[in-house]
């Protein structure tokens, strides 16, 4: 039984401008934190507070805010719509016990609520539907609802009804509450029990309280997902949404009495505190002044503060306990998804909706900005690891990988507003990827110069696509000590990152079949820098073909626009399903190669005069020809230049 009744956490989840920042500035204001709910588009929002988020009207950070209703603590969480940002949404999946999944009542089931959706659904994570909007001119709800159940494969529970949608007299009423109780709905609810089916059948009548249980159970196990309509700019809807979230979304669990059990979800920065790290508590208690340990990095630190998150700003509690959430100072190694405490089996794993498919390289204006420069792209990547940051120092060179354009412009804002720093992103690069052309093997033999001994023998062959690394060892310890062996598995993720054409390495199977070490000359490390010339030298011999990202993309446009497209598809590598005909539209379904169609959004746009629709989502890896793709140099030392690669590797691991 959790012991935190008198808590909700949520999260607010959308395709980008369906009005998420707007509904939680309703909310704001609704418990009383606001004077007026703030405004996205005159930049006074209280949850888009960098600068770069009021002069766009978009969100590029989740924000947190906390508030009460009804005497029950809501923690929200408003998470960035646009697909750019979607490293931080996968980070908030793992924080909320339910989301408010907004769709808008004109533009509707988009893509990037399609992969929202999955994300949820697969995590059976309770989920309240709220179509917004409902005031604006062109709005469907009836043909949202039938998006919904097409695209997102279920039919979700209406509570309410809506009249005269699409202008300022819209209005809502209640069809699930003491007063009344809709024939279909309670249908639903009994025949999911049946002791209340029995009852039903037998002409009893059951009570709201008992039946709205019933409905509460079967939305928290997800079995259920009710859906509300309202109008965040009109307040429209807002009360009756904020009383469902407390009904509806299951209280957190956990006891404070158990080990620490939490997580670092985000990172946050405070002029005068520092570094905040944002966590949610599973199990357990944290108090000022004490010693946490950081699972993750292996390091106990001592907190200095613990306090609410509100939007830009922090209230001192003093103590979080288990099912809540705080911004905890004191944590300087903390990074984003690290565990803190010692048992971790109530914490959800990792989510996957996008991956950052361009790498760009990140210099300073002003050259004597480098080394700031440097240390701010450390910051941003600690806060964000999708960025995936590589500082290569010989080549004085700063590269990061990104989701889109928007995603650079950003950037590019923080680096000037936070750091003050001039940068500019150059030469945006597609991510390509290589995997071996064919079986073959790889052999190292590191024993000169002494004290060294690694021998070793790798079986390299292609996998399916998508299958990522696959290792094994069918070595017998007499021949490789044990320790050594878990040297070698720990040390060919690294081992991969570059091959013979200046990619990651993917899609393979490698089998330890051979090698030995040396009772006298063998040392801690010598694994380690053998490994990756074992590897090297068996994508020579196998030869590595390039895979390039694919997108999946749907257009929707006027029939005199067919030809055109199909050919500009046709032109760009791209393949293409029949499309479907409605109405002088059309609809078609295409893979397309991300690489050849990066502005193809923004030619479709100008040449349909904005008429055109266009969603995409990554598809993933396929082979394309050297001459389709880019091969780029080895990025530092290369084990094949085994010298050089020895000298450095020696010095970096065993401190010569």
């Amino acid at each position: 039984m959790s012991m935190h009744r008198s808590i909700r956490n949520i999260a607010i989840m959308a395709h980008a401008d369906a009005g998420k920042t707007t509904i939680t500035e309703q909310f704001l204001f609704l418990g009383g934190h606001t004077r007026q709910p703030g405004n996205v588009d005159q930049g006074t929002a209280q949850t888009d507070f960098l600068p770069v988020e009021q002069e766009r009207g978009i969100s590029v950070h989740s924000a947190n805010i906390s508030f009460l209703w009804n005497n029950i603590r809501i923690n929200l969480i408003d998470t960035p719509g646009h697909v750019d940002f979607s490293a931080d949404v996968e980070r908030i999946m793992r924080v909320p016990d339910g989301v408010i999944l907004v769709i808008s009542a004109v533009e509707g089931v988009q893509a990037h609520t399609e992969t929202l959706w999955a994300a949820l659904r697969e995590r059976r994570i309770p989920v309240l539907f709220f179509i917004n909007k409902t005031d604006r001119m062109g709005a469907d709800t009836g043909s949202v609802l039938l998006a919904i159940e097409k695209e997102l494969k279920i039919t979700p529970l209406c509570l309410q009804e809506i009249s005269d949608e699409g202008g300022n007299k819209v209005s809502i009423s209640e069809l699930w509450c003491r007063e009344h109780m809709q024939h279909h709905l309670v249908e639903h609810v009994v025949s999911s029990d049946e002791h209340l089916l029995n009852q039903y059948l037998e002409g009893t009548a059951n009570s709201f309280s008992e039946l709205d249980s019933q409905m509460t159970r079967l939305i928290n196990s997800a079995a259920f997902y009710p859906l509300l309509f309202g109008s965040a700019k009109l307040g429209l809807g807002m009360k009756e949404l904020l009383d469902s979230v407390i009904r509806y979304i299951p209280a957190p669990g956990g006891d404070p009495e158990k080990p620490l059990s939490a997580l670092v979800y985000g990172i946050g920065h405070d002029r005068i505190l520092g570094k905040i790290a944002h966590v949610r508590m599973f199990n357990g208690t944290i108090c000022n002044r004490e010693v946490v340990f950081n699972a993750t990095r292996q390091v106990e630190e001592k907190v200095t503060q613990v306090r609410r998150i509100m939007p830009g700003r922090y209230e001192d509690t003093g103590t979080v306990m288990a099912g809540d959430i705080a911004g905890i100072s004191g944590l300087g190694s903390a990074q984003v998804g690290d565990l803190l405490g010692t048992d971790h089996e109530d914490i959800p794993g990792e989510v996957k909706l996008q991956t950052p498919l361009l790498i760009v390289q990140v210099k300073a204006v002003n050259k004597k900005d480098y080394p700031a420069l440097a240390e701010a792209m450390q910051e941003l990547s600690a806060e964000d690891p999708s960025l995936e940051f590589e500082w290569l120092r010989e080549e004085a060179e700063l590269h990061v990988k990104i989701m889109g354009w928007i995603q650079m412009e950003v950037l590019e804002r923080i680096l000037a507003d936070r750091f003050g720093i001039s940068a500019r992103f150059e030469n945006p690069t597609v991510i390509y990827k290589e995997t071996p052309s064919d079986a073959g093997e790889g052999f190292v033999r590191y024993w000169m110069p002494k004290p060294c001994w690694a021998i070793m023998k790798f079986n390299i062959e292609p996998g399916e696509r998508g299958s990522g690394v696959i290792y094994q060892s069918i070595v017998p310890v007499n021949d490789i000590q044990q320790k050594y062996q878990k040297e070698v598995e720990r040390t060919i993720a690294g081992a991969l990152k570059q091959g013979i054409k200046g990619w990651e390495v993917t899609d393979l199977k490698i089998t330890l079949t051979e090698g030995e070490d040396h009772p006298v000359h063998s040392r801690s490390g010598d694994f380690a820098v053998a490994t990756p010339m074992c590897i090297m030298n068996g994508l020579v011999n196998t030869g590595t073909t390039l895979l390039e990202p694919m997108s999946r993309v749907q257009i929707n446009a006027t029939d005199d626009l067919l030809g055109v497209i199909t050919s500009d598809i046709t032109r760009m590598r791209g393949s293409f399903e029949s499309p479907v005909m409605d109405n002088e539209r059309f609809t078609l379904q295409a893979i397309l190669p991300l690489a050849t169609s990066l502005d193809f959004p923004v030619k479709l746009s100008s040449r349909s005069g904005g008429k055109a629709r266009i969603s995409t989502r990554f598809y993933g890896y396929s082979e394309c020809t050297d001459e389709q793709g880019v091969i780029r140099p080895f990025r530092g030392i290369s084990p094949l230049d085994t010298a050089k690669y020895i000298l450095k590797a020696r010095r970096a691991i065993q401190g010569f």
